[in-house]
């Protein structure tokens, strides 16, 4: 199996300007030349907002969408980020996986943010999406999702793991960034995988503050990552050799009745 190269994109975000955050994540972009997994933020070219009549798209002409794809096959690389998409009336913060030869996986965010009337605008995603992309069992989360280990509890079918990554992208303010930084691991050792997790740097309109912290750790809980509270782009290597030999030393995963009922 091989090394995963995944990219941290944790850039500021223009308020509710598309056109104009495209053109940011490009320049930004230009820094990358080999990677395998590219991570933007959240809503990731509107910012987290709840003006879902004027800013969702439709699935099959969705422009954000095509940009995602047309990147994707630029960097010959997977894009993962979440934007608004409007299904027959309703309205999703749906993550979109796209991979470099077209393919879209989509995962709609499950736990909507009541203090900031997400569940009000939104509709909640109804089930966990694992893609499989280069060999990785990936699972993709959004934001609030981390507050939730229920959803994504890990365990073994046939001796193999449900997934191998989690993935976070986030719109997650600095007043409660401590949790962040605590989720993030806990969710790591419990369910013995690396979890990636990408915020945003800036202000919103809101005038919430929000100082980055990205982050990937191995499922030690140990953090791999070094970066901070400004605009950056980090590639870093993950190891599936290294994940196997300590999923093997310390097998917590097999001890586990989780989802048992599985087949």
């Amino acid at each position: 199996m091989q090394d995963l190269r995944i990219t941290f994109i944790q850039a500021n975000q223009l308020w509710e300007d598309k056109a104009a955050n495209l053109a940011h994540y490009e320049e930004l972009l230009k820094s990358v030349s080999e990677t395998d997994l590219v991570l933007l933020p959240e809503m990731f070219q509107t910012g987290f907002s709840m003006n879902t009549k004027e800013l969702a798209e439709k699935m099959e002409d969705s422009h954000s969408i095509f940009w995602l794809k047309q990147q994707a096959k630029e960097k010959n690389a997977a894009f993962y980020t979440s934007l608004i998409i409007e299904e027959h009336g309703n309205y999703f913060n749906r993550g979109i996986f796209a991979e470099p030869d077209g393919t879209i996986t989509y995962y709609d965010k499950r736990k909507l943010f009541g203090m900031a009337e997400e569940s009000i605008h939104f509709t909640a995603g109804s089930k966990e999406v694992i893609v499989d992309y280069l060999g990785w069992k990936i699972n993709l989360q959004i934001c609030y999702d981390l507050r939730f280990p229920e959803n994504i509890r890990n365990g073994e079918i046939a001796g193999k793991p449900f997934y191998d990554l989690l993935l976070y992208v986030a719109n997650w303010p600095e007043r409660r960034i401590h949790h962040w930084s605590t989720l993030l691991p806990a969710r790591a050792i419990e369910n013995q995988c690396y979890v990636a997790g990408l915020n945003r740097v800036g202000t919103d309109n809101s005038g919430l503050f929000y100082n980055g912290q990205s982050k990937l750790i191995n499922l030690l809980g140990e953090e791999l990552s070094n970066l901070s509270n400004s605009e950056s782009v980090i590639t870093y290597r993950i190891s599936y050799h290294e994940l196997a030999q300590l999923r093997e030393k310390i097998p917590f995963l097999k001890d586990s009745n989780y989802r048992s009922f599985l087949n």
